[in-house]
């Protein structure tokens, strides 16, 4: 069995990633494994109908506003993650976090669930189920809404 030194934590800057960011530290120390946090900035499902520039203009905002959260984020957790890192990257959540997950080699995906159900889930779908069904190593995922 391979050892697990690479975690991949696909984080939403929702209010469960402090949750999501504090368990994947404690699983990390645990087994000995570095952290890669991975932001996706999906596209605005209104970008065609705002129009060009203005969709242009709002998905940099996101862009440059979501760069500067991982940077806070991945130096926060310096003391208790050392070595991890952070990557934004523009795109659909579920492809680029199997894309970067793969290209990390990594050995573990650990992601949280927002817990959507009925129409919401129907309508959304849920990206951890897809992350799960494609991933190409082991995927956890946290449940940030049951008490501990």
């Amino acid at each position: 069995m391979k050892a697990i030194q690479k975690i991949v934590v696909p984080v939403d800057f929702s209010e469960n990633t402090d949750k999501l960011v504090a368990y994947a530290c404690y699983m990390a120390q645990k087994l000995g494994s570095v952290i890669h946090f991975v932001h996706v900035v999906a596209a605005y499902p209104g970008d065609s109908m705002i129009g060009a520039p203005f969709a242009a203009e709002y998905r940099d905002k996101i862009y440059l506003a979501s760069k500067e959260r991982m940077s806070n984020l991945v130096q926060d957790n310096q003391q208790h993650c050392p070595g991890c890192t952070g990557q934004v990257v523009p795109g659909e959540p579920v492809d680029k976090i199997v894309e970067l997950t793969k290209d990390a080699d990594a050995d573990l995906v650990i992601i949280s669930t927002h817990g959507a159900k009925g129409l919401e889930k129907i309508l959304l779908g849920s990206v951890a189920e897809r992350v799960l069904k494609r991933a190409h190593c082991p995927v956890l995922i946290m449940n940030p809404f049951k008490k501990q």
